[in-house]
């Protein structure tokens, strides 16, 4: 994870105003200007661009150079969504999880009825920045009305907002509605001074339902949006106090398309999005694998001096490196091997772990599917395609590379024997202590759960017997494990096994294993 620094409050240095001048078209600036702006004091601002429903593959076919200078200028970074039966891969439970920075199962929005919606506990991101500095200017426009209306089962972005423009916009009309968006923000922006906004343009969605993501009409959508963006972009360059601001730009989906039109399903394809960020500290051309639609919010927050805390999934962009072993896997991904459903231009498992660790497959059986013959490493794209709608796609809180166990595909070939494969952590040192003493070990684990099958964690002290600490005997989904070990007096390291046995059962995910 590239370092980036943080945006409060920071004199932006020389190097990195001049690449944002760049992304906003500031053609004339140069580097004595932006030498001078770095030793003046800056205010952060935000914006948020949302673009429903549009595929970043066809963003980079299309003549888009205002979102191809965006990410040439900073960071690109694609991602995949939920499906059921957490969510539709749909825009309402797509722009709350957008706009919360946490996951459906928290927001509680599963398709475009808003049914279950829980924006009291998790609201929008402006409004946390409104109710922790209400001095800030929050601004919001959209042209689907639940955005920023209470029609429909709105709004996701709060009344609490400052200003919030709504228009209805529907397939056929987004081609009207979105200039109309368009100029209303650009004047916001420009004459104004929001600290934080949102704007979102709905016709290349409409584009891929009337004539799919591989039409000509679809790249055309993406065209007429990118000048819309443009446009923003330009307002913001042309405040008359820019050159004292530090400005992060953010654009990103919902959700994706399929090639024929058409999402809310749990193909590849309906499940892509992405996020494409400009500012201060993010290296151009920079590509990341680990970033999650639930960061934009987290972002955006952290972007004016609101601390995201530990009530939202998401991340900061900017936030330090969590140095997860997994990840450090990615350059040594493969293709598939006995798997027909993943496409083979994927490269996503591998059976080496990292360094330090190590699997014991000393019990397993022989044969079955490679992919998945003991614990494996591998990336949502790769595991999640190799069986749709059993769950895989719900492993939402496991970033880039992460260890799964998979009896049920493991079984998809003959074998002899069973499934019993053991993860195994470096070993960690810790301080027991005269009388012992506590550690705390955490991880991002997705287990789903079948009668026939073991999934326990177990820990050992000085090289001793493992002992369990934990066993899953239901459904864990997507969730953020936090146990309490109880190191005993006089240990001087600790290694923790992540032991699954079954056979034609279901799986287990685990990610992020630190041990506090």
């Amino acid at each position: 994870m590239p370092t980036v620094l943080s945006g409060r409050a920071l004199a932006v240095t020389a190097t990195a105003t001049a690449l944002l001048a760049t992304a906003l078209g500031a053609h004339t600036a140069t580097a004595e200007t932006a030498a001078a702006t770095a030793t003046a004091a800056t205010t952060d601002k935000v914006l948020v661009i949302g673009i429903d429903g549009t595929v970043l593959d066809r963003v980079k076919a299309a003549n888009a150079p205002h979102l191809q200078g965006l990410m040439a200028q900073g960071l690109t970074a694609k991602s995949t969504l939920y499906a059921n039966p957490m969510a539709a891969t749909s825009s309402g439970p797509g722009w709350s999880t957008i706009a919360t920075g946490v996951w459906p199962d928290k927001h509680g929005v599963k398709d475009n009825t808003f049914t279950g919606k829980n924006y009291t506990a998790y609201p929008d991101f402006l409004t946390r920045i409104e109710n922790a500095k209400p001095s800030l200017n929050t601004y919001a426009a959209a042209d689907w009305e639940p955005i920023t209306s209470t029609d429909a089962g709105g709004p996701i972005f709060s009344a609490k907002v400052d200003k919030r423009l709504s228009l209805k916009g529907d397939r056929d009309g987004y081609g009207t509605e979105d200039p109309k968006i368009a100029a209303a923000a650009s004047a916001e922006l420009q004459d104004q001074n929001p600290d934080a906004a949102f704007v979102y343009f709905g016709q290349v969605d409409g584009a891929g339902h009337s004539y799919g993501a591989a039409s000509q009409q679809y790249l055309d959508a993406i065209g007429r949006v990118d000048v819309m963006v443009g446009r923003l972009l330009t307002a913001v360059q042309n405040r008359p106090t820019y050159a004292q601001e530090n400005w992060k730009i953010l654009v990103t989906t919902d959700h994706g398309h399929t090639d024929a039109g058409g999402h809310g399903g749990s193909t590849i394809q309906e499940r892509g999005t992405f996020v494409i960020a400009k500012g201060a500290g993010i290296p151009a051309g920079s590509v990341r694998s680990d970033v999650k639609l639930v960061d934009v919010a987290a972002t955006a927050m952290a972007q004016v001096g609101v601390d995201p805390g530990s009530a939202i999934d998401g991340i900061p962009l900017n936030a330090p490196d969590d140095n997860d072993p997994f990840d450090t896997l990615r350059p040594n991904l493969q293709a598939r091997v006995d798997e027909t459903g993943i496409p083979a231009g994927v490269k996503g498992f591998t059976h080496t772990p990292p360094a330090g660790w190590s699997v014991d497959n000393s019990k397993m059986g022989t044969g079955g599917v490679t992919e998945w013959a003991g614990w494996a490493f591998a990336t949502d794209e790769f595991w999640s395609q190799s069986q749709r709608d059993q769950w895989r796609e719900l492993n939402v809180r496991s970033r880039d590379v992460f260890a799964v166990a998979d009896s049920d595909e493991w079984d998809d070939k003959s074998h002899t024997g069973s499934y019993d494969s053991t993860l195994i952590t470096p070993k960690w040192a810790v301080t027991g202590g005269a009388t012992g003493s506590s550690a705390n070990l955490t991880f991002q684990t997705h287990y789903h759960h079948e009668a026939g099958q073991t999934a326990q964690v177990l820990v050992s002290y000085n090289g001793g017997t493992p002992t369990v600490v934990k066993s899953y005997t239901a459904d864990a989904v997507a969730r953020a494990e936090s146990l309490t070990l109880q190191v005993p007096a006089g240990a001087t390291d600790v290694q923790v096994r992540f032991r699954y046995a079954g056979t034609n059962n279901w799986y287990w995910t685990v990610d992020n294993v630190k041990l506090g």
